[in-house]
């Protein structure tokens, strides 16, 4: 189904070539036939067939992001694979250290000896459950263009290269067995120029000018141990001759300016293709619970931000390809697509990546996503179990979901404190769990210290040392109502024994509660409670013993 590659251009001169307008560049329709049922390729026929978000998401509330794959070996954190053919870049100085220099020995060579013989995605399954976790969202493709599974469309997989191992089809088994939810994500959209490093060169030193192993041809590969793989199904092709392409794959992050490859249509039609194809791939054999799409803008190959390149009709496509699947397996359509930052649209689940809204975001379903150290695994992250739950606690505070990337060593396992970090999660998990799964916002997040005249928040980006050591205080709650009805009061610490806490927004107006308190517990606390629902707000008494860990959760009737 997938043509042969296509044959392109000779090579322009770098940033000699301006991009195309891509407001007024035609949609691309691609020609792929679709699982038969209701759902068309369309955005529209998308949304009036989908029957909304399914009720398994509502329950689950918390999942772990198992972000891995063989950038993991570089142990130089996110993007490894792009920085190591940056010379400024630590990624570069860790790949000469470990591998050689990438003239030489390039990102395939990581691909090639990259084993985690350590990963037993039952094991870790079964932990990320004793945390807590109700889902799992499972990498099948990195920017690096590497399938983790027996992929049809893509020779450069886990199981022809590296571990020879199905690596999602592992992890599909192991949910199941523990009845745990999952989904496969997809970030090979913007590949194509995010792999431009790879045609670069030194500029300095005794390698400068010496061409990087992106520019190998399949030719090239005769008599090699990558005899009969062609590079360019791995890298893309030399798109810098578009003027910003190349500046922009040297930054640390900005995509090209917003635009059209017009020299290279016959590859971005083929490209888009392939794109679809691997992800229908993975839905056909492996039949997940939902399917994720990075990217900045309202959806893949839209001709601008991390879309810019080509515009075509990809994402509805391979959507509506999932919802028959799944219509036709199950007998209903109970999974969702993430298309990240997507606007609301019937059909869809929204992402918020590092940060969380300050309101309640009800608008639709999302997920909240940070890592701890980052998206890929690096030296001295820190650890610890209070920055997870308050990151939870403020996702689900506002009517959100919460994922978490708990990133894994090169080898497949987890460290130490990783490992203890998650349950310490699954304690407090256990015990509070009655009001986090199932539950939804209360008429306000929170309430507590007020800054330039909004809620303080637990700060975003990558967990880290900040997160660990931000301190909340006594009179800093969240809020959510649980399945049963019941108001739940999240004290964002664990204030001294015998403290008197006032909830403000429990007073005796009952302007948001709407009725009187009638009872108040606390969660893990077997004793009576002191406890008075005065003018100004509801007044409870901490016990003389605290024995608790980053919040107590007060149950409201």
């Amino acid at each position: 189904m997938l043509p042969p590659f296509p044959e392109t251009r000779e090579k322009q001169a770098i940033n000699s070539v301006e991009m195309g307008d891509w407001k007024t560049f035609p949609e691309m329709i691609l020609d792929i036939p679709i699982a038969d049922g209701p759902f068309k390729p369309t955005w529209e026929s998308i949304e009036e067939n989908y029957p909304g978000e399914p009720s398994w998401l509502r329950e689950a509330k918390f999942g772990i992001w198992v972000h891995f794959g063989p950038q993991s070996a570089g142990e130089s954190g996110d993007w490894y694979a792009r920085n190591l053919y940056k010379s400024d870049y630590l990624a570069y100085k860790n790949h000469l250290k470990n591998f050689g220099h990438p003239s030489k020995v390039g990102y395939k060579e990581v691909l090639r000896d990259w084993n985690p013989i350590k990963l037993d995605p039952a094991a870790l399954t079964k932990i990320y459950e004793d945390a807590g976790a109700r889902f799992l969202m499972i990498q099948g493709v990195h920017h690096d263009n590497y399938d983790l599974w027996n992929s049809k469309y893509q020779p450069w997989n886990s199981v022809n290269i590296g571990p020879k191992r199905d690596l999602i089809g592992e992890w599909a088994a192991a949910c199941r067995a523990n009845n745990m939810h999952f989904g496969v994500t997809f970030h090979h959209e913007y590949t194509w120029w995010w792999w431009q490093t790879a045609f670069g060169a030194d500029v300095d030193g005794n390698k400068m000018g010496v061409p990087y192993d992106g520019n190998l041809t399949l030719a090239d590969g005769k008599g090699k141990w990558w005899e009969g793989y062609d590079p360019r199904m791995l890298y893309g092709i030399d798109l810098r001759e578009y003027n910003g392409v190349r500046d922009a794959a040297n930054s640390s992050w900005s995509p090209p300016p917003a635009g059209i490859f017009s020299n290279h249509l016959d590859y971005a039609k083929w490209y888009t293709t392939q794109w679809a194809l691997r992800m229908m791939d993975v839905v056909e054999h492996y039949d997940p619970d939902f399917i994720y799409t990075d990217g900045t803008v309202q959806g893949p190959f839209t001709g601008d931000g991390t879309g810019t390149g080509i515009k075509a009709n990809a994402m509805p496509l391979v959507m509506a390809d999932y919802y028959n699947r799944t219509l036709q397996k199950r007998g209903e359509v109970n999974t969702f697509s993430i298309v990240k930052f997507r606007h609301n649209t019937n059909g869809t689940v929204n992402t918020e990546e590092f940060g969380i809204p300050a309101d309640i975001k009800t608008d639709q379903p999302w997920i909240a996503e940070a890592p701890v150290g980052d998206w890929f695994y690096a030296p001295d992250f820190t650890y610890d179990a209070g920055m997870m739950i308050h990151y939870i606690i403020e996702a689900i505070a506002r009517d959100g979901n919460a994922a978490l990337c708990i990133s894994i060593l090169p080898d497949g396992s987890l460290d130490e404190g990783s490992i203890s970090m998650l349950k310490a999660v699954g304690l407090w998990m256990r015990q509070n769990g009655e009001a986090v799964y199932g539950s939804h916002a209360w008429s306000i997040p929170g309430e507590g210290e007020i800054v330039n005249g909004k809620l303080r928040m637990f700060p975003g980006g990558k967990l880290d040392s900040k997160h660990a050591e931000f301190k909340f205080s006594p009179q800093d709650f969240r809020f959510t109502i649980g399945k049963n009805s019941s108001l739940y009061a999240f004290c964002m610490t664990v204030p001294e024994p015998g403290t008197k806490l006032k909830i403000k927004s429990i007073d005796q107006d009952g302007k948001n509660l709407g009725k009187p308190v009638k009872t108040v517990k606390l969660i893990g606390y077997d004793g009576k409670l002191n406890w008075k629902q005065e003018a100004d707000g509801l007044v409870i008494t901490c016990p003389d013993k605290m024995p608790f860990a980053t919040s107590v959760v007060f149950k409201i009737n």
